[in-house]
């Protein structure tokens, strides 16, 4: 640090930086990049293994400096990630809202959960990638129909639950829980239909898609598993009878509907989506 025009600068160009930039202002404030500096330090000193800071497209030149500062502190600057965000735009009845921060013109999140709800505002801002710009449908987010992606997904688990209500109520699967039914030879040995291996299929391929969208920094993988995952139920439940078949078949669907259950309900869980027993 050292001091010049009757301010204090760090001298991040021996860090990689193209000019040095100033920490506290000749009038004694400090400058955000101070406190932006300040703050990922205590992070780190509280032994975060990462800083992941998204900021705006309009703020991609801060990246270069904060590394910088991090290196002249002794961090490790790979250690800080700055995923840059695009836009999100508003559309209602068909139109554009028109926004500007300088105008006072924009949308507040809370205005936008209190309108569409928490569920389909976390499914819908992250159903696209974060470096890509989209509309977000106002009146698409507060249908309840089979166009509204989050609504899509929701219905098809809280099907399964009401089929496995309804084997409940009917004895199937000889009275025994399903996930047991599913597991007896005969059960194993059922022969499957197209429909029932695509789901199988679909729910194994879970845990790959949790760790890529983790690396990636891509939650909106969750988004398009969850939505091709309950397309693969309804066409598994559309095409395979379950309730009323065969002992042996009838146990082995009811042991992939609790398994496509819990994988459609964890996948809407990492989200932070709900996954409804009824609707």
């Amino acid at each position: 640090m050292y001091e010049s025009e009757g301010a204090v600068w760090l001298r991040t160009t021996e860090f990689g930086d193209d000019k040095d930039r100033v920490l506290i202002r000749s009038d004694g404030e400090p400058t955000y990049f101070a406190t932006d500096l300040a703050y990922h330090r205590d992070k780190l000193e509280r032994e975060a293994e990462r800083l992941i800071t998204p900021m705006g497209a309009d703020h991609h030149g801060y990246v270069p400096r904060m590394r910088a500062g991090l290196a002249a502190l002794g961090h490790d600057p790979d250690s800080y990630e700055a995923p840059i965000m695009q836009l999100v735009n508003i559309v209602d009845g068909g139109q554009r809202s028109r926004m500007s921060k300088r105008k006072g013109e924009f949308v507040a999140l809370d205005e936008l959960v209190d309108d569409i709800g928490v569920d389909a505002a976390r499914f819908f801002m992250v159903q696209r990638s974060h470096d890509t710009a989209f509309d977000l449908d106002l009146e698409l987010a507060r249908s309840q129909s089979q166009d509204n992606p989050v609504y899509y997904v929701q219905y098809a688990h809280a099907r399964i639950a009401s089929i496995l209500r309804k084997a409940a109520e009917e004895g199937a699967a000889g009275g025994r829980p399903a996930e047991e039914a599913a597991l007896d030879d005969e059960a194993l040995d059922a022969a499957a239909e197209p429909a029932e291996r695509a789901l199988v299929r679909r729910l194994l391929e879970l845990p790959g898609e949790v760790a890529t969208a983790a690396d990636r920094r891509a939650p909106h993988r969750l988004c398009a598993y969850g939505m091709a995952t309950a397309a693969d139920f309804h066409a598994f439940y559309r095409d395979c009878r379950v309730v009323g078949a065969a002992p042996a078949t009838e146990a082995a669907r009811l042991g992939l509907c609790v398994a496509a259950r819990r994988t459609i309900a964890t996948t809407l869980g990492l989200l932070g989506v709900t996954a409804p027993a009824r609707m």
